[in-house]
């Protein structure tokens, strides 16, 4: 997959995760969570965008660490949605299942960034 591809890849998963949280319940315990999984979850896809910005290896490895965070966040968010039951779990569930695809997907890109940073040194 390439950076360009992962980016649009990323930017839907943003837009799925919008339109999410509009379906959660008006609730206190609703809109707490549908607070803190819009902000984690778009996130992601803007601190990406940012990681391919990068100047050197390092900045690449330390952006891609700020969004692993964010989407480790999202899937917490994601889950805690399915355990409250705010949601039904056929609601959320590709989402999550996306969510830990991307999670393994960053986690691989940015070891493998730092393995190049190390050996480059």
């Amino acid at each position: 997959m390439t950076p360009d591809e992962l980016r649009t890849r990323i930017k839907h998963f943003a837009l799925r995760i919008i339109k999410l949280v509009g379906a959660l319940p008006k609730t206190i315990e609703g809109r707490a969570i549908a607070n803190q999984l819009v902000r984690s979850g778009i996130s992601v896809a803007a601190n990406y965008r940012a990681t391919c910005r990068a100047r050197s290896r390092s900045e690449f490895v330390a952006k891609m660490g700020v969004v692993l965070e964010e989407a480790d966040e999202t899937q917490l968010w994601l889950e805690l949605i399915i355990e409250a039951r705010l949601l039904p779990v056929k609601r959320v569930d590709s989402l999550l299942a996306e969510t830990n695809e991307l999670v393994a997907i960053f986690v691989t890109s940015r070891k493998s960034a730092s393995l190049n940073l190390k050996s480059a040194i």
